[in-house]
C-alpha cells in the first residue's frame, strides 16, 4: 500500500498507525519534482536514512539548501552520498557542522576524495556575500573526519540499518544504496547511466529487486542519440568552428564529464595533425589535483582504460594544457577551452562567455545537463541578448550547440531497468515536473497488468507505505538439528540482533553469536539456632522433593530441597543456602529464607537467669545516669546528698528528692511540685511500662 500526503513537518510523526503493518515514509526535501538539491528522507520502524544531502545550482545562501528546516537532524541514523557532484553532496559540510546530526555518513573511496577537491573549489568560485556563505573550507576539512567510505558490495550493519552500493555508471566513484530495515529493501540509486562510455563502466543490475526503487528521471521520456553520433556532432562543431578562426567554450564542472570529452578531444588532435599549433586548455584551478585523482582510480574504470594504462596513462594528455586563471590565458587566435563550472553562474566558463558571446564565429557547446535557473539553461533558447557579470547587456552571436553528454539514463535505459527489477513501487526523483510527468505516464503504460505503483512526490510531500513484518525466529545449531513435532516446545536462547531473530542452546550462544554463557552461583548465610530438623520439617511440608544427606567436604548435615537448592547447617548459630541463580532457583530459595526467619521468629527466647540479673543492673544504671543528667538540664546545680537523696538547689530554695520513691522535700511548695511533675515525667521516659505477660 501506497499514498502521498500533504507537505508537513517530519518532526511530528507521533499519530498511532491506524491502518495495518509498519509504516515506512518517503519524503523528498530536494529533488521533488526539480533537479538539483537532491535529498531524500526514509524512516521505518524507529530507523531513518538520508540519502545525500546537495545544493541547488540555481539559488545560492540559504535558498539553495534542501528543505532541512522539516526533518530532526538528530534522528538521522546514517546518511548515504552517491556521488560528489554539487547537487548531491555540496550541503554536506553544513548539515554536518551546522546542524544537530550526529549520525554516521558514508560514500565511496573516489567521491570521498574527489568532494574535498570540488566543494574546495566551489567556495572559491562562489560569488556571494559572506553571509550568505554556507560552509567555509574549515566546515569541509571537519566534515572529512566523520566521512566514513565503503567498497562496492561491501555490507555495513548499523543499528539494525544494513545498507550496500553497486557501481552507478554516471561519475568516478557514483554508486547506488539498497537499504535494509527489517526485510523491506529500498534501492536509491542516485544519478546513474547504463551505458558504458570511455572511461566508466555501466551501471550494475543488482541481484533481486527492492521493495522500493527511488530512481532519478532526469531525461524523462528523451532517447540519448547513439555515442558515436554525438561523439561525431560534438567533434564537427569544434572543428568548423576551429576552421573559420573561432574560438569554442565547453562549459563543464571541473570533474565528471569533462574527463570523458577530455578523453575525446584528445583522441580527436592526436588523428588531426593539421590542429596541433591550436591549443586546447582545461580551465579550472582543479585541473591538476583532479587528474591526478582520476589516475589514481584507474583499476575503479572499464577494461577499455585499465588496457590503455597498461602502455601509457590515458589521463596524460599530450594535447591539452591546463589553465588555472583568466590572467594566465593569451585569447590570441582559435582555441578551445573547457572550463568550469557547468551552468555558467561564475567562474572561468562566465568570465570566457562574457569576452565570447559577440561574436559570431565563436560557438558554446553545451555538453551535459542544463539545470532551471543557470545561465546555460537560458542561452539554449538563444535569446538575442545577454546579461553580462558587471550588469551590462551584449548581443548574443556566438553559436549555441547543445549536444549532451550527460551521463545519466535516458527512457530506454530507465523502462528496461526497472523492467528487468520489476520493483512493486518506483519513486520518481530528480526531474522536472514536466518531464516527470511525462515519463510516469509512459511507464504506467509499461506497466499494465501488474500491481507497480508510480510515485512522483514534490519537495516535502511524504510518500507514505505499509509493510506486515511478522517477527519469525530461526531455530540453529543444535536446535536445528531436530524437527520439533506438532505442538512440542522448542526451548532455547532467543538472540535478537536488528531485526533478526534466532532461537539456540545457551551451549551455542558463543558459535553464532558474540555473546557467551556463564553460570552464577550463589550463597546466603541465615542465622538460626534451632534444631535442623525443624527445618526439614517445615520444608517437607512445602516441596515433594526434600532430599537429607551429609557434605563430603565438611561432613555437615545437608538437604536438597528441588534438586536446585542446598541448605547446610555450618554451625550451631547457621545455615547457608547455596544454588545456581535461574529463575526457578531463586524463588526456590527466597522461599526457604522466608521459611527459616519464620522459624526463628517462633522459637521462645531462653535466657540463662544469671545473665538476667546482670542485664538488669546494668539498665538500672544507665537509668539513673539518664534521669540525672536530665535533672541537670532542667534545675542546673543537682547534688547527691544524704541516704542516696538528691540535692537540687534553685535560686537559694533547696529541695531533695528521694530517687526511689519519688517524694520531694522543700520549703518552697511551687519548686517541689515542679520537681516532683518533672521527675515523674523523666521516669515513664526512661523506664517505659513494661509488656504485659500475656
Amino acid at each position: 500500500m501506497a499514498s502521498t500526503v500533504q507537505p508537513s513537518s517530519l518532526k511530528r510523526r507521533d499519530a498511532p498507525l491506524t491502518r495495518e503493518g509498519d509504516q515506512l515514509i518517503i519524503t523528498p526535501l530536494g529533488a521533488g519534482n526539480e533537479v538539483g538539491r537532491s535529498c531524500v528522507y526514509m524512516s521505518y520502524k524507529g530507523k531513518t536514512v538520508l540519502f545525500d544531502c546537495g545544493i541547488h545550482p540555481g539559488y545560492s545562501g540559504m535558498a539553495a539548501l534542501p528543505y532541512f528546516d522539516e526533518i530532526d537532524p538528530s534522528t538521522i541514523d546514517v546518511l548515504l552520498i552517491t556521488h560528489f557532484h554539487l547537487d548531491h553532496a555540496a550541503s554536506l559540510p553544513y548539515f554536518l557542522e551546522k546542524t544537530t546530526f550526529r549520525g554516521r555518513v558514508f560514500m565511496t573511496h573516489a567521491t570521498k576524495a574527489i568532494y574535498k577537491l570540488i566543494l574546495t573549489d566551489y567556495v572559491k568560485v562562489s560569488k556571494v556575500s559572506v553571509e550568505d556563505m554556507l560552509f567555509d573550507e574549515q566546515d569541509i576539512n571537519r566534515s572529512m573526519d566523520k566521512i566514513e567510505v565503503i567498497d562496492f558490495h561491501q555490507t555495513v550493519e548499523l543499528n539494525g540499518i544494513k545498507f550496500w552500493c553497486y557501481t552507478a555508471g554516471h561519475v568516478l566513484g557514483a554508486a547506488m544504496f539498497m537499504v535494509d530495515i527489517a526485510g523491506v529493501r529500498v534501492l536509491y540509486t542516485g544519478d546513474y547511466s547504463r551505458e558504458e562510455d570511455r572511461h566508466l563502466r555501466a551501471a550494475e543490475l543488482p541481484q533481486f529487486s527492492p521493495d522500493i526503487c527511488v530512481i532519478e528521471s532526469t531525461y524523462g521520456v528523451q532517447l540519448h542519440q547513439p555515442r558515436h553520433i554525438r561523439e561525431k556532432r560534438f567533434t564537427d562543431v569544434i572543428h568548423s568552428t576551429i576552421s573559420q578562426g573561432g574560438r569554442v567554450l565547453i562549459p563543464a564542472f571541473a570533474l565528471g564529464r569533462a574527463q570523458e570529452l577530455l578523453l575525446i578531444l584528445d583522441e580527436y588532435w592526436s588523428n588531426h595533425p593539421e590542429f596541433h599549433n591550436i591549443p586546447i586548455y582545461y580551465a579550472s584551478p582543479l585541473a591538476k589535483k583532479c587528474m591526478a585523482v582520476y589516475q589514481t582510480y584507474i583499476l575503479s574504470m572499464n577494461e577499455r582504460i585499465r588496457n590503455q594504462f597498461a602502455n601509457s596513462n590515458p589521463f596524460k594528455f599530450k594535447h591539452i594544457s591546463p589553465l588555472n586563471s583568466i590572467e594566465d590565458f593569451s585569447d590570441v587566435g582559435p582555441s578551445v577551452v573547457m572550463a568550469s563550472p557547468g551552468g555558467l553562474q561564475s567562474g572561468l566558463s562566465r568570465q570566457l562567455f562574457d569576452m565570447w558571446c559577440s561574436d559570431k564565429k565563436n560557438a558554446c557547446l553545451l555538453p551535459g545537463y542544463v539545470v532551471e535557473g543557470t545561465l546555460a539553461k537560458t542561452i539554449i533558447n538563444e535569446p538575442k541578448e545577454v546579461t553580462l557579470m558587471n550588469g551590462l547587456t551584449a548581443p548574443l552571436n556566438m553559436q549555441i550547440h547543445y549536444i549532451s553528454f550527460s551521463a545519466h539514463a535516458d527512457y530506454a535505459q530507465t523502462s528496461t531497468f526497472l523492467k528487468e527489477l520489476m520493483p512493486p513501487n518506483i519513486i520518481l526523483v530528480h526531474g522536472e515536473a514536466n518531464e516527470m510527468g511525462r515519463l510516469k505516464q509512459k511507464l504506467i503504460t509499461e506497466f499494465t497488468g501488474g500491481n507497480t505503483k508510480i510515485i512522483t512526490p514534490k519537495n516535502c510531500q511524504s510518500v507514505e507505505m505499509y509493510f506486515n513484518s511478522e517477527k519469525m525466529a530461526k531455530a540453529i545449531g543444535r536446535l536445528a538439528e531436530k524437527t520439533p513435532d506438532v505442538g512440542e516446545t522448542v526451548s532455547g536462547v532467543l538472540v535478537k540482533k536488528g531485526f533478526t531473530y534466532q532461537i539456540m542452546a545457551p551451549d551455542d550462544l558463543h558459535v553464532f553469536s558474540q555473546l557467551s554463557t556463564a553460570n552464577i552461583t550463589q550463597r546466603i548465610t541465615i542465622p538460626f539456632t534451632g534444631a535442623f530438623g525443624v527445618i526439614k520439617h517445615r520444608l517437607e511440608q512445602i516441596y515433594e522433593s526434600v532430599e537429607s544427606s551429609t557434605d563430603e567436604e565438611s561432613g555437615v548435615p545437608t538437604l536438597r530441597v528441588h534438586d536446585r537448592v542446598t541448605v547446610k547447617q555450618d554451625s550451631d548459630k547457621h545455615i547457608s543456602l547455596h544454588w545456581t541463580s535461574d529463575p526457578i532457583s531463586d524463588m526456590v530459595s527466597d522461599s526457604i529464607v522466608a521459611l527459616v526467619l519464620n522459624i526463628s521468629r517462633e522459637i521462645p527466647k531462653v535466657v540463662v537467669e544469671s545473665e538476667a540479673v546482670k542485664t538488669e543492673e546494668e539498665n538500672g544504671k544507665k537509668a539513673e545516669k539518664v534521669i540525672h543528667a536530665l535533672l541537670v538540664s532542667l534545675f542546673g546545680d543537682v547534688k547527691l546528698g544524704e541516704n542516696g537523696k538528691l540535692m537540687i538547689s534553685v535560686d537559694g530554695n533547696v529541695a531533695h528528692l528521694d530517687k526511689q520513691t519519688g517524694d520531694v522535700e522543700s520549703e518552697n511548695e511551687g519548686l517541689k511540685e515542679r520537681i516532683k511533675t518533672a521527675f515523674r515525667r523523666i521516669q515513664s521516659a526512661v523506664k517505659p511500662i513494661p509488656l504485659s505477660a500475656s
